[in-house]
């Protein structure tokens, strides 16, 4: 029970603290949305990638493990998700809806501030959200947006969108200074360092800022089953894939912990783009940020148990 309460404290209560500050920030103050996202997406974000793998050592076996996980894991959902739109008979804009919903992931903005949190002393941790982030961009930009332009028959310009994205870029810098121990000049390192250590907060208060907007309607079908999916489901989907590849330690606490984050942004902001029911998928986002903070504590204390 001291962990469990420890975990709150220490991990919860900072995040939705900052989210909290965001949705007053912007209540009182409307904050341009715009201009947060691309802060956040085209400085931050990058510049905390480019730091932590520059100062982590993973072994090809590590990633190769983690991506393993990945792509089982993300087939299982997206085999779980279409399991139950065909089961419950959902249109083809309300499925489409539904399974970005349960396998796009906010593994940016929500995902890598509690990762900071949680592995503030092991940077591995830390490392694998950042491949998990990687990979939810790249799955976003392929799977997701396929979902959403294939409902009207659109034409798809996925990767186009996916090469704009500095984060990779910002990973195969760091990968590469890395290898070949490249020494970067103090007066270059001291603000790439800072950027990255404002990273946490400025992506917590935009969640905070972006969830201000959106508003509950009421609990349909559909979005108890998108919240049951994504933040129930997938973490135990995650606990039988980690057991199949034989995963420890570290390596199965930071992917399982990253299994139960709230839906992705990107699922709402892509019903928004392509009149897709943008409502239904801003609320799928809004209440499983929310519901999150209980289900995303359990989740990190267990893995604390299952994978010392």
């Amino acid at each position: 029970m001291e962990v469990l309460l420890l975990i709150i404290l220490n991990v919860i209560v900072p995040v939705f603290l900052l989210i909290g500050a965001g949705i007053i920030l912007h209540i009182r103050y409307p904050l341009d949305m715009n201009t947060l996202a691309k802060l956040n997406t085209y400085l931050l974000m990058p510049a905390l990638c480019f730091v932590n793998i520059y100062q982590n050592d993973m072994k090809a076996d590590t990633l190769f493990q983690v991506l393993s996980f990945l792509i089982l894991q993300s087939l299982c959902l997206m085999a779980l998700s279409a399991g139950i739109t065909k089961i419950a008979k959902f249109d083809r804009s309300l499925s489409a809806n539904f399974k970005n919903s349960v396998v796009l992931v906010n593994s940016g903005n929500f995902g890598l501030p509690v990762s900071q949190l949680v592995f503030q002393h092991n940077p591995l941790g830390l490392s694998i959200q950042i491949i998990v982030l990687i990979f939810q961009n790249l799955l976003t930009y392929t799977y997701g947006l396929y979902n959403s332009v294939s409902v009207n028959n659109r034409g798809i310009q996925a990767m186009k969108v996916f090469q704009k994205n500095p984060v990779i870029y910002a990973f195969l810098a760091g990968l590469l200074c890395h290898v070949l121990s490249v020494q970067i000049p103090g007066f270059i390192w001291t603000p790439i360092k800072n950027t990255s250590d404002a990273f946490l907060a400025i992506a917590l208060i935009t969640l905070g800022a972006q969830s201000a907007s959106l508003k509950l309607i009421r609990f349909s079908l559909p979005l108890v089953l998108s919240i049951v999916g994504r933040l129930i489901l997938s973490p135990v989907i995650a606990i039988f894939v980690i057991v199949v590849l034989g995963l420890e330690g570290t390596i199965a606490q930071a992917l399982f912990i990253a299994s139960s984050f709230p839906t992705s942004r990107n699922s709402s902001l892509f019903a928004l783009e392509y009149g897709d029911r943008p409502e239904y998928a801003a609320q799928a986002v809004l209440i499983s940020t929310v519901f999150s903070m209980a289900t995303v504590t359990i989740v990190v204390y267990t893995a604390k148990l299952l994978f010392p």
